[in-house]
């Protein structure tokens, strides 16, 4: 391929088409890899200035990642771009057990043999803002810091109780947590004070972004530490491709904004949801009353020795819908006062195996109706349902810039009934409560 501007690696696969989305929506194409691409894959996108590849880390333990993430940013590493990042999700759940955002930064600090890893959280696109080294995150028109935060301070996994970057990430890691303040990124003489937190010691320096300044001043600071580097690994949200497109821009490494035409409206789609998330409660209540049939689907009995059988029934109920002409939303849970997360969790790799099914249901849809879009809600969800359609890469088809992170994406494959697939991956907390109609319409807003 040639020079790559950017190699990245997301911790779950909505938040994977995130980075995408920002990444083609500011010109710059990209693709999204579902696993380690074969010679034929890579050489079909050999144009792309950008790639990725799209995990599950976020929802795995520290032993997972050093077996399966390792070889992964190694292989990121041998393409060679500017800068390669580690993806994680912008309100930064995670623990020492699950989602170990330092265990990640670690294995990438090792091959990179690099003496201090940049961290980017904040993302104001997304309404995601760090200040002084805390994150905040909107919902629902209200900006809570994220250990008030309504739903990720609950989160079923990996509840957020540290707003302080510095703290929770250091539960994670032994290695020093330095600060760059928004102080710092702002003041005269700048790039000293920066270079004195990032080199005091092998460590990890957070760049605090809550505006366009502070995230153009950020992004200044990545390009300065990618020059001395043959490729800077960072850690962060999809704020660090926020961050360096603004700085490429002004240093005129790329040229403006991509237009993308609507693809238009289908008369039906399928979406399977494994999120308890109250904003896809919302989204699938919002659906009922715009033309879709809801069909829920016990989680248990999912993972119970019936499985099968309600995997089959589950296919039927949709099939039903689809083919007298009505899109159809199957979830395994509608809202927190339906999480079953706790029994759910006495069985091993439930939550993995739900996923799984989920993604069987919808493929079979797929193929039983030929149908040319659908929807996965949830992050970890996603990461494991999308792997049974047999898809093995995306590329974006419709960003959506009222709601970014969610954008409708293009499948590529082997497998001809998913291969050319318009499908989207929704994160539990993103989109408009219409957002599921939006998608059936194919409207960017």
């Amino acid at each position: 391929m040639s020079r790559l501007l950017l190699s990245f690696y997301g911790d779950d696969f909505t938040g994977s088409t995130d980075v995408m989305e920002a990444l083609a929506s500011n010109g710059i194409a990209t693709v999204l890899f579902l696993g380690r691409p074969d010679g034929d894959m890579l050489e079909r996108f050999k144009d792309c200035r950008a790639l990725g590849i799209a995990g599950s880390s976020r929802s795995e333990t520290p032993e997972w990642m050093e077996a399966h993430l390792t070889p992964a940013l190694a292989w990121l590493q041998n393409q060679h771009a500017e800068i390669c990042h580690y993806k994680v999700c912008s309100t930064f759940d995670s623990s020492p057990t699950i989602g170990n955002i330092g265990k990640a930064i670690e294995i990438g600090k090792r091959l990179f043999n690099q003496p201090c890893v940049p961290v980017v959280v904040g993302a104001p696109q997304l309404k995601r803002y760090t200040a002084f080294g805390h994150l905040f995150a909107a919902y629902q028109g209200k900006v809570y810091r994220i250990d008030r935060h309504p739903v990720m301070s609950r989160h079923p996994v990996t509840p957020m109780d540290e707003a302080d970057l510095t703290l929770h990430l250091g539960k994670q890691t032994s290695l020093p947590i330095r600060l760059a303040d928004l102080a710092t990124l702002t003041a005269a003489g700048s790039d000293a004070l920066v270079d004195a937190q990032r080199y005091e010691a092998p460590s990890i320096c957070i760049l605090d972004v809550e505006g366009d300044a502070t995230q153009l001043a950020a992004g200044r600071q990545l390009l300065r530490q990618k020059a001395a580097t043959d490729g800077l690994f960072v850690a962060g949200s999809s704020g660090v491709e926020y961050a360096v497109i603004n700085a490429w821009r002004n240093e005129g490494v790329i040229g403006e904004k991509t237009e993308f035409p609507s693809p238009g409206p289908v008369d039906r789609i399928a979406v399977v949801s494994g999120s308890v998330s109250p904003t896809t409660e919302r989204q699938i209540r919002t659906a009922a009353s715009e033309g879709f049939d809801t069909v829920g689907v016990d989680p248990l009995a999912l993972l119970g020795e019936e499985g099968d059988r309600v995997v089959e029934s589950a296919v039927a109920r949709g099939i039903s819908s689809l083919s007298a002409g009505r899109s159809v939303v199957l979830n395994t849970a509608l809202g927190p006062s339906a999480d079953r997360g706790g029994e759910i969790d006495r069985v091993p790799g439930a939550r993995h195996c739900l996923g799984r099914s989920l993604g069987v249901i919808l493929r079979r849809l797929v193929e039983q109706e030929g149908l040319k879009r659908a929807v996965i809600a949830g992050g970890d969800t996603s990461s494991h349902a999308l792997l049974e359609l047999r898809i093995e890469a995306l590329t974006t088809l419709l960003p959506l810039p009222q709601t970014p992170g969610s954008p409708l994406c293009t499948a590529h494959g082997n497998y001809r009934p998913t291969n050319g697939l318009q499908i989207a991956l929704k994160g539990g907390q993103v989109g408009t409560d219409s957002y599921f109609a939006q998608i059936r319409d194919g409207r960017s807003s």
